[in-house]
Order: structure tokens, then C-alpha cells, then sequence
């Protein structure tokens, strides 16, 4: 038994033992370059030896908000809708605020909200009926989570037939 586990262990110049270790994934990574059982398979990148340029300033054509933890906004960024209603009120006023104080993040979740009623608002403006059941996902999620859509359909109803209770409440008062 002796004699296997020193065949087995036989070790390497180093002090470090050959097929002791051989299973394990990695082994040997940290031994020189030209001892590494992966030397042949690896290939190092050419480093490349040029600094690019920076890229040039990308023309700003609507209102960019931008961290007030930095001067001026970035070379290169996304080209976004301009700030606009109280949701564009409410996200200028975020940016007021640094991007580690929770306020500005809580203030632009809001905005977003806002803004997605104000769409709705303008589809109604427009005489556009808004399809609400088609554009939150209703059908992806009676495909996919019929039990999650069964409980909203039952809450939207018991909130529909509470909401009918009181019209028609309110109306035989009078």
C-alpha cells in the first residue's frame, strides 16, 4: 500500500506532488509559466499599445438630466424623451439630489408612475381607449400564471362590485 501511495505521490521538483493533485480543476495554475498544465492552451491577448482617442461629445438636442456628482453630462449617452408634466417636474427635482441619497431614486420611481398615467391621459385626450389588459402582460400572464391572474381577475372583482354597491347607494340616498 506504501509502495502505491509513493508512486502516486511522487514529487515534482518544487515539492509539489504530480498525480496527488491532478483531479483537482485548477491544479497547478500557480506553478511557473513553463510548468503549467494549461501552457499550451493558453493564449494571452497582444496588448494594444495605442491609447484611443476619447470619443467626441455627442450633440445634445433635448434637456439631458444628469448626476450632479459629475460637471457636465457624458460623451456618449442614450438619446431619452425630454422631461415633460409634473412627471418631468418631479424627476428634475430628483436630480437635484445625489445618486446615493434615496430620495432621488424614490422620487424617480414616482415619476415613472406619473408618467405612465399621463400616457393614459393622453390616450383618452387623443379618443384613444388605452388597452390596459394587453399592454400589462394579461395574456402572458394567463398563460404562464393562470393561478396569479385567476386573483387579480377575483379582486378586480370584488373591487368593480363594491365600487357598483356604493354608485347605487349613493344614488337610492337622493
Amino acid at each position: 500500500m506504501e509502495e502505491a501511495i509513493k508512486d502516486h505521490e511522487a514529487p515534482t521538483s518544487g515539492g509539489r506532488t504530480a498525480g496527488a493533485h491532478a483531479h483537482i480543476k485548477g491544479w497547478g495554475s500557480d506553478l511557473p509559466r513553463s510548468r503549467r498544465p494549461a501552457v499550451p492552451m493558453e493564449r494571452t491577448p497582444p496588448r494594444l499599445e495605442i491609447q484611443p482617442a476619447p470619443p467626441a461629445q455627442q450633440p445634445v438636442e433635448v434637456e439631458i438630466l444628469h448626476s450632479n456628482e459629475r460637471p457636465g453630462i457624458t460623451p456618449l449617452f442614450g438619446s431619452p424623451l425630454p422631461p415633460k408634466g409634473l412627471s418631468g417636474v418631479i424627476r428634475r427635482r430628483a436630480f437635484r439630489y445625489s445618486e446615493n441619497d434615496l430620495r432621488h431614486w424614490l422620487m424617480l420611481l414616482a415619476a415613472d408612475r406619473v408618467d405612465m398615467v399621463e400616457g393614459l391621459l393622453g390616450d383618452l385626450r387623443r379618443g384613444e381607449l388605452p388597452r390596459l389588459y394587453a399592454e400589462t402582460g394579461g395574456r402572458a400572464e394567463l398563460r404562464h400564471n393562470p393561478a396569479g391572474a385567476a386573483r387579480k381577475a377575483a379582486a378586480l372583482l370584488a373591487v368593480g362590485g363594491v365600487a357598483w354597491w356604493l354608485w347605487r347607494r349613493r344614488r337610492e340616498r337622493r
